[in-house]
């Protein structure tokens, strides 16, 4: 795969998972060995959500992600620029407020949302650094941002077997469960070329946020980055 295929136009980008929705939830607890869930978890609770709060969840798919954050009183906001992701959310889980965005020129006021987070999307933005800008302009002065992304295991003997999962077992994998098998290749791709943990926290104190830190979850493989606006 090229640099090219990587860098896809944001209509790719957006067919690509308007193909893979309707079996994408699945395919993730396949693929991650039942960790995404626990994922979900730790992000909610890094982002700690309160009775009134408003949480902007961006890349939020089908909403899975979306409706622990209602379940805990917070007004939540689904965000998401795939359309097949909103519908087949949307069937499952009419209650939640999709809405179809552009991460990097979203649609609301300075100051709206009390936190807001992206899990496993913000490599797929266009321009990551404006989205993480926008994030910080539509977040109130001291308002949170938890970003949960691919990053770098931190042992090395680990990092080349998982390395070896992502190119060789994930695409097979990938035939046997998802509606779209292909589009986990370009998936694969961009776990490797996204940056480490500390290359993120560059980019999100760049974009203005503060007291940037970061927690590792299965080695490494996943990592929660935290902010304040």
């Amino acid at each position: 795969m090229t640099r090219a295929d990587l860098e896809k136009k944001p209509a790719e980008v957006q067919a690509m998972f308007d193909d893979v929705a309707r079996r994408y939830d699945l395919t993730n607890d396949v693929l991650s060995l039942g960790q995404d869930r626990r994922w979900r978890r730790l992000v909610v609770e890094a982002v700690a959500p309160r009775p009134g709060d408003r949480v902007l969840d961006l890349a939020a798919g089908t909403g899975t992600s979306s409706q622990p954050f209602a379940d805990a009183g917070a007004t939540v906001v689904p965000g998401d620029f795939s359309i097949g992701m909103l519908t087949e959310g949307k069937r499952v889980r009419p209650h939640l407020p999709y809405a179809a965005v552009d991460g990097t020129r979203l649609p609301f006021p300075d100051d709206t949302f009390d936190a807001v987070t992206i899990s496993f999307g913000l490599r797929n933005f266009v321009d990551p650094d404006a989205g993480l800008a926008e994030m910080h302009r539509v977040t109130r002065p001291g308002g949170r941002l938890v970003v949960c992304e691919f990053s770098a295991p931190v042992w090395g003997p680990f990092r080349t077997v998982y390395t070896e999962y992502l190119m060789r077992a994930l695409p097979p994998v990938a035939r046997a469960v998802s509606s779209s098998p292909d589009a986990y290749v370009y998936l694969a791709e961009s776990i490797r070329a996204w940056p480490d943990q500390p290359g993120l926290a560059t980019r999100i104190d760049a974009a203005g946020w503060s007291d940037v830190r970061w927690r590792n979850l299965s080695g490494g493989i996943v990592a929660l980055h935290h902010a304040v606006a």
